[in-house]
């Protein structure tokens, strides 16, 4: 017998998120990468595997549950610099059938791409991808927990973006400032898969419609206002480049993610900028020993925009 979901307000949820990814069912999970693990083994049984980029969030930042939990295996290939993969790359990683390799069952595609510097990856270059694996008979699973913020900076509707997936995922607390909860979306046997899948690794939960209300209030009123979120990464990035051994990372298609390469004339490394910049209360990723993220969100305005340019010149001006 079909599992009926009881909560009202998770199913009100579930509803609006399929609806809004064009897709038939949803599914309500605790963290994006408990929903990227729930889709990838929804898709793939073990020892089979997926071709994914080796800077996405799957690959690198949702330890290795693919491989521990499901017995997938990552097949990796370098991301370029605009999040894509390239297309001649993915087919040539394909396998052919042999008793001496696992099966492709799946390719993951990013969107937008944190480690690429937060850009949105464009609809041509996402349906060229499903094209490519209807041609081989695979599944598409899209990691959009910040898709939102592609549609946005591309001027392209969420359900377009989507449409050559088989499965895409999206996060209501980052961009869109719920306070917890991820997505998944796609086919209704798909989700049924992914439901029982869920139950397994732990992410079933009771009274959640508390949590699904905040993600209502995330879909209706968050989507709107994130073109405010780009334009101030825009002013902080511009701002930044005026300072001597801030280098920003130039990325097309930038929406709400700042990366900037500290050069030989910067203060301290990432680590101790980083900290120093704590002082001031403002915090900072570091991605490396010269590299940090600053990302723009729903509780940074303009006049932290401008604290955060005033802690960065303070403290090179105290060290210098």
């Amino acid at each position: 017998m079909m599992f009926t979901a009881e909560d009202p307000t998770v199913n009100q949820l579930e509803a609006l998120a399929a609806e809004r990814l064009g897709k038939e069912a949803a599914l309500f999970v605790p963290s994006g990468t408990m929903a990227n693990l729930a889709s990838i083994l929804s898709h793939c049984g073990r020892g089979e595997e997926a071709i994914l980029g080796d800077r996405c969030h799957s690959f690198l930042y949702e330890a290795g549950g693919m491989s521990a939990l499901g017995g997938v295996h990552p097949y990796p290939i370098a991301n370029q610099p605009d999040g894509t993969m390239r297309l001649s790359d993915v087919e040539a990683a394909v396998r052919p059938d042999n008793v001496h390799f696992p099966k492709t069952r799946l390719i993951c595609l990013e969107n937008t791409h944190n480690r690429c510097g937060g850009v949105a990856v464009t609809l041509e270059y996402t349906e060229a991808l499903g094209r490519l694996a209807v041609r081989h008979g695979l599944a598409l699973h899209l990691d959009g927990a910040r898709i939102f913020n592609a549609s946005v900076a591309l001027g392209v509707e969420p359900k377009r973006l989507a449409a050559a997936a088989d499965s895409v995922t999206f996060c209501l607390s980052k961009g869109l400032c719920a306070p917890v909860g991820s997505l998944i979306c796609g086919g209704a046997a798909f989700i049924d898969r992914g439901r029982r899948i869920r139950k397994q690794l732990g992410g079933g939960m009771r009274q959640a419609g508390v949590l699904a209300a905040a993600g209502i209030v995330a879909l209706e009123a968050m989507v709107t206002r994130l073109a405010e979120d780009h334009a101030r990464a825009r002013r902080l990035a511009d701002g930044l480049r005026e300072l001597r051994g801030i280098e920003v990372e130039e990325t097309e298609r930038m929406t709400n993610m700042v990366f900037v390469h500290l050069g030989p004339e910067a203060p301290l490394p990432a680590a101790g900028l980083a900290e120093r910049l704590n002082a001031h209360r403002v915090k900072v990723g570091v991605i490396g020993d010269d590299r940090l993220r600053l990302v723009v969100h729903y509780w940074i305005r303009d006049e932290q925009i401008e604290a955060t340019l005033r802690a960065f010149r303070d403290t090179a001006s105290s060290i210098q």
